[in-house]
């Protein structure tokens, strides 16, 4: 009897498959798209991809990607993304899963792993495969979790959990067992990136995000340099410019969204705005409505976007 097939697990995605990529299962986006898009930036935090369909040019840090159709993208790292779907139409939309990493589940697994895993290189973040065979089940029964939602608060973190003890057996695996690695300085850089995003309205002080990875100010700068290829405020910008695009797909104003992620400024925020995603707040939210507004009222159907 043979296992389930990649045409299998793009089914389901494409069943469950949102514009907003939104899914009730924490850490699981599903998204699709049915056009080439701008260029869009972003910030990717430790997690694992998959494109199941069409086209997506990335650009990781500082790292080009071509990411198509059955390849797998896992990212050790906060990291700036930038991306492009270059291949979608309404009749073969662009699909895509993204999967967050808990750094503590692969320190766990590797605890009871018998032997070590291979160290990477500390400088590397992002690695590209084609998806090995083995992740087609778990995927699909995480995915398929959307059709029983009594199970996904018992059932999700499990098949999380071996979706991650699968990768670390695949390709991605020296690359996953390095945020198993306290002391390694992408995972240091990292408490620090964790820091910036869950406290992105605060104001930065460099020397004491230095102490939090055990790390001179001078050494902090060049490696979160090195892991981000960005300056902790370039870094903290970025962060602050993402989070005020997705308040502004609500109904907020264009004041009220620039406070709330730490800007002074209106006018500061204008400009640093439009200079991210090439066009104004009140332009772009305006966009992001109209998208979003398309998304059909039943999350079971196939949409596209």
């Amino acid at each position: 009897m043979t296992g389930p097939s990649f045409a299998d697990l793009r089914a389901v995605i494409e069943r469950h498959a949102r514009y907003d990529y939104l899914t009730p299962i924490e850490g699981l986006k599903v998204g699709r798209t049915d056009l080439p898009s701008e260029v869009g930036h972003s910030i990717y935090q430790p997690s694992f991809g998959l494109v199941a369909r069409g086209v997506k040019e990335l650009m990781v840090g500082e790292t080009p990607f071509h990411y198509a159709a059955g390849e797998s993208l896992l990212c050790a790292a906060d990291v700036p993304v930038t991306s492009q779907v270059t291949e979608a139409s309404p009749s073969a939309p662009y699909l895509a899963i993204h999967l967050d990493i808990d750094p503590n589940v692969v320190a766990d697994l590797l605890r009871e792993q018998a032997g070590l895993r291979p160290r990477p290189d500390d400088g590397l973040i992002a690695g590209k495969y084609v998806l090995d065979p083995d992740l087609f089940d778990p995927l699909i029964r995480l995915v398929s979790l959307l059709d029983r939602p009594r199970d996904i608060p018992v059932m999700a973190p499990l098949i999380r959990r071996e979706i991650l003890w699968r990768l670390l057996h695949t390709d991605h695996g020296p690359l996953l067992s390095q945020l198993a690695f306290a002391n390694g300085h992408a995972t240091r850089i990292g408490r620090t990136t964790a820091w910036i995003r869950d406290n992105y309205a605060e104001a930065l002080r460099i020397s004491d995000l230095a102490a939090r990875a055990n790390m001179s100010v001078p050494s902090f700068h060049r490696h979160f340099k090195a892991v981000t290829s960005l300056s902790p405020v370039q870094f903290q910008k970025r962060v602050r410019l993402q989070e005020a695009r997705r308040i502004l797909s609500g109904s907020t104003t264009i004041a009220a969204a620039a406070y709330e992620v730490g800007y002074q400024s209106i006018s500061q925020f204008n400009r640093d705005y439009r200079r991210l995603f090439d066009h104004t707040p009140s332009d772009d939210a305006a966009m992001l409505r109209a998208t979003l507004g398309r998304e059909p009222s039943h999350s079971s159907q196939a949409v596209t976007g």
